[in-house]
C-alpha cells in the first residue's frame, strides 16, 4: 500500500534522537521511540533551549510564577530567557506550518518541551506546582492544535503507543487530502473509510460526525473542511477500549450475515468474546475478518481502514 511506504514527518526533540544536546552535555536517546518509528518516519528534531540560542552544556532552566504563563529562569544565576524562547519560538512555529508534520514527540518534563506535569516553581520557596507544560510545547499546541503530541516516556506503554500512531498516520491521510482540490466527495469519502475507527473511539461522536457529514452540502466547502476536521480530531481523542472494539465488531460481522455458516459465525462470536475478555489480542478476529472480507469480496469494509490502520510491523494490535 504506497500510502503507507511514504514517510510520515514527525517532529521530535533533538535529545531523543541521542544529540548532545541537553543542560549537561548528554543526550536522552528512546530506543523504543526510535525502533517503532525509523522505518516509517523523517524525523523534523528541534531543541528550543539550543535553537534559541542556549549554549551547551548550560545551567539549567525552569519555569517558574504562572503555571498558564509561566517565565523560564535559570536555576542558579536567575537569568530569564522568556521573551528570548518566546521570539525563537514564533519564527520557528511559522517555519513548521510549511512541514506538514503528522505528529510531535516531546521529551518528558523538560521545562521547554514537556506535555504533563511539568513542575513551575514558586516564589518564595512554595512547593512547585507539578502541572506545567514546557513553553515551546504549549505554542506548539496552540498553534497546531489538530497535530497529535505525545512524551516519549508514555510512549512506552502499549496502549498510549497505538493511539499516537493511528492518529498520526490518519494525519498524514488528512494532509494528503489537502493536497488535492477541496471537494466534498473527497471529504465523504475520508469519512466513509474512517467510519469505523471513529466508532471505535466514541460512539457518540462517530454519530455527531455522521450527522456533520450529513449537512456538509449547505457550507462553504472551506468551512466544511476545517469544521470536520475539528470535529474528528476530537473523536479520536477519546481512547479505543476493548469493549468498544468489541462494538465494532460485532458491526462489522453483520455484513456477512448471508455468507457465513453457523459454524462460521459461531467461530467468530468465539473470537469476538475471548478478545472482549482480553484474552486474545484484537489482531486474532481483524485477521480472521480479512480473511473473509477477501473471500466475499466485501467491499465496504475492505475499504475500512479500521481493518488495516497502520503497518502490521509496528505489531500495535498484538497485546492483549
Amino acid at each position: 500500500d504506497n500510502e503507507m511506504s511514504e514517510k510520515i514527518k514527525l517532529g521530535i526533540s533533538s535529545c531523543l534522537l541521542g544529540k548532545e544536546v541537553r543542560y549537561n552535555g548528554n543526550h536522552a536517546r528512546d530506543l523504543l521511540v526510535l525502533e517503532t518509528f525509523a522505518p516509517y518516519v523523517d524525523f523534523i528534531d528541534i531543541c528550543p533551549e539550543v535553537e534559541c540560542g542556549m549554549p551547551v552544556p548550560r545551567e539549567s532552566i525552569h519555569l517558574v510564577g504562572d503555571v498558564e504563563n509561566p517565565r523560564l529562569l535559570s536555576t542558579k544565576s536567575r537569568k530569564d530567557f522568556t521573551k528570548q524562547m518566546q521570539g525563537w519560538t514564533k519564527c520557528r512555529l511559522d517555519e513548521l506550518e510549511q512541514e506538514n508534520l503528522c505528529g510531535f514527540i516531546f521529551k518528558k518534563s523538560s521545562p521547554s518541551c514537556g506535555r504533563h506535569r511539568v513542575r513551575v516553581y514558586q516564589e518564595s520557596g512554595r512547593q512547585p506546582l507539578s502541572s506545567g507544560i514546557g513553553m515551546f510545547a504549549r505554542a506548539f499546541n496552540e498553534r497546531f492544535p489538530l497535530i497529535p503530541v505525545e512524551e516519549e516516556g508514555r510512549l512506552h506503554d502499549p496502549a498510549l503507543r497505538e493511539h499516537f500512531i493511528e492518529r498520526v498516520f490518519i494525519m498524514q491521510r488528512w494532509l494528503k487530502l489537502l493536497e488535492q482540490p477541496a471537494s466534498r466527495n473527497n471529504l465523504i469519502e475520508f469519512h466513509t473509510r474512517h467510519k469505523l475507527i471513529f466508532l471505535a473511539h466514541s460512539q457518540e461522536r462517530y454519530r455527531a460526525l455522521g450527522r456533520f457529514v450529513a449537512k456538509i452540502s449547505q457550507l462553504e466547502i472551506e468551512k466544511a473542511y476545517s469544521e470536520y476536521s475539528k470535529h474528528f480530531v476530537n473523536a479520536l481523542e477519546l481512547k479505543t477500549t476493548p469493549r468498544k472494539h468489541v462494538n465494532v465488531l460485532m458491526h462489522m460481522l453483520g455484513y456477512f450475515k448471508k455468507q457465513l455458516n453457523r459454524e462460521e459465525k459461531q467461530e467468530m462470536l468465539t473470537l469476538i468474546e475471548k478478545f472482549g475478555r482480553e484474552l486474545i489480542p484484537l489482531i486474532v478476529p481483524i485477521t480472521m475478518f480479512k480473511h473473509y472480507i477477501l473471500k466475499y469480496g466485501q467491499s465496504y469494509l475492505k475499504g475500512q481502514y479500521y481493518v488495516d490502520p497502520h503497518p502490521l510491523e509496528l505489531k500495535l494490535r498484538n497485546h492483549c
